[in-house]
């Protein structure tokens, strides 16, 4: 079987932004979602979907916070979501498919890092919670809404390497570490874009995940300055010590994923600075944030991964 997990060579890398991604591309007349679209880089792929001449469907939480954020972009509005509870899910997605629109981008932004230890629904850790299971059940119930053509775009990280699916303890009961939790969660955006296309591609869906790269955004609110000196992220003098992107060129890859032709025929591949990743076996080990680890794309562990998703959430397109 041919592995195209491997960079095409795309021409663009770490310093495109999503103008750069987009630009002469006319997306008029395409229907796009961004979970998250008013804040950090879902704000900036909103901002260039919609100056491509796309329409963008910003599900937010904070409904207030986002009609704030996008009131000057054309062409955005705005929906109630709450990845958490999925009886929002399930009513966000209603009111969607009561448009009978077709949804031609569906980008799965929205997440939360390295919370305090959090449950919610039946007890569920929140960062897999949300960052997955809402994820996942959001694009079960807009299924009618993709089938045709569209692309699914996960947002996954390079924290994927932090952990595998911890099969025996997903939740964290015995004890919480919002580290490998995140990880998790990671881990977990990547596999169900696997499986997503594995199952979604005779129906015209592909799929894909991405690193957007380091990125300072609203994301880390729950890390402390000190926190971030300690990890090495910058300096006393709060000068960055990696390389972090601006917030335009972070939003960039998944811009990329979601609209690039250099993907038609492709799916289910992890993608980062604008390319298809390299597997991480592969590349430089000095690189710790280059490549996608094998239990991330992993065709045994996506499908597994994908039944269990099913069974804890209630809702599998594919199984009706």
């Amino acid at each position: 079987m041919t592995d195209y997990q491997k960079p095409l060579g795309s021409g663009f890398g770490a310093h495109t932004t999503a103008a750069d991604v987009l630009s002469g591309l006319d997306l008029t007349g395409k229907r796009a979602i961004v979970t998250g679209g008013h804040s950090g880089l879902g704000f900036e792929t909103t901002k260039a979907l919609t100056a491509a001449g796309a329409e963008v469907i910003v599900a937010a939480r904070d409904t207030a916070a986002a009609q704030a954020a996008t009131r000057d972009i054309a062409g955005a509005s705005v929906e109630a979501l709450d990845l958490s509870d999925l009886s929002s899910v399930h009513a966000f997605a209603e009111r969607i498919l009561t448009t009978g629109r077709h949804i031609d981008l569906l980008i799965n932004n929205a997440g939360i890092m390295a919370c305090p230890e959090t449950r919610v629904g039946p007890g569920w850790e929140a960062q897999f919670a949300t960052n997955h299971l809402g994820h996942f059940a959001l694009t079960q119930h807009l299924w009618p809404a993709l089938e045709g053509s569209a692309r699914v775009v996960s947002v996954s990280s390079a924290g994927h390497r932090l952990s595998p699916i911890r099969w025996d303890d997903m939740d964290f009961s015995q004890g919480y570490d919002k580290w490998l939790a995140y990880g998790q969660s990671k881990t977990a955006n990547a596999l169900f874009a696997a499986h997503l296309d594995r199952l979604g591609q005779s129906s015209g869906v592909r799929a894909f995940s991405l690193h957007p790269g380091a990125i300072f955004t609203p994301l880390q609110r729950h890390l402390s300055r000190e926190e971030m000196i300690a990890l090495g992220w910058m300096d006393a003098n709060d000068q960055p010590l990696i390389p972090f992107k601006s917030p335009e060129q972070g939003a960039a890859t998944q811009v990329w994923a979601a609209t690039s032709s250099q993907l038609d025929g492709l799916g289910g591949l992890y993608c980062e600075d604008c390319d298809v990743a390299a597997r991480a076996d592969e590349t430089d080990i000095s690189q710790s944030f280059v490549g996608v680890k094998r239990h991330a794309v992993d065709a045994r562990e996506a499908e597994r991964l994908w039944a269990l998703s099913a069974e804890l959430t209630g809702v599998d397109a594919f199984s009706r």
